[in-house]
């Protein structure tokens, strides 16, 4: 079952969120509020819908959207294979903040090539760029 965002915090959250608050780069905070965008968050959503027939109401619960898409953009941003991406994020308290992985536990980088693979590497690097370029970004 998919979820476009996680709906409770896990009991680290908190913590990892507090102590890392004024570490994230400055393209960071400016991520933040555009991921907000819940047309991002949509298609990422229906992207990863669209794998199986039923995931959006059965199976168990898999990573949230704006997980997947703020993992992606992190590699993306940083030019890092799956692998490189899933060992940061797994040792690194601000990556694991700006993705909102949180204290979960980080996915895997077969998991993720998947997700790159679902929702199109063309697709998922135009989105990218257009969403760089976009003025909602450099609005403060």
């Amino acid at each position: 079952m998919i979820e476009a965002r996680r709906q409770q915090l896990r009991f680290g959250d908190g913590f990892i969120a507090e102590e890392v608050a004024d570490l994230q780069e400055d393209w960071m905070k400016h991520a933040d509020r555009v991921l907000e965008d819940e047309q991002l968050i949509t298609a990422v959503y229906d992207a990863l819908a669209r794998r199986h027939p039923k995931s959006r109401t059965r199976g168990r619960k898999g990573t949230p959207a704006d997980v997947v898409l703020r993992l992606l953009l992190l590699k993306h941003i940083r030019n890092w294979s799956y692998q490189v991406l899933e060992r940061e994020v797994r040792t690194n308290l601000v990556y694991r903040d700006f993705t909102h992985v949180g204290g979960a536990k980080a996915p895997d980088a077969k998991t993720m090539g998947r997700w790159g693979l679902a929702l199109g590497r063309r697709r998922s690097k135009r989105s990218i760029a257009e969403w760089w370029n976009s003025p909602k970004r450099t609005t403060s």
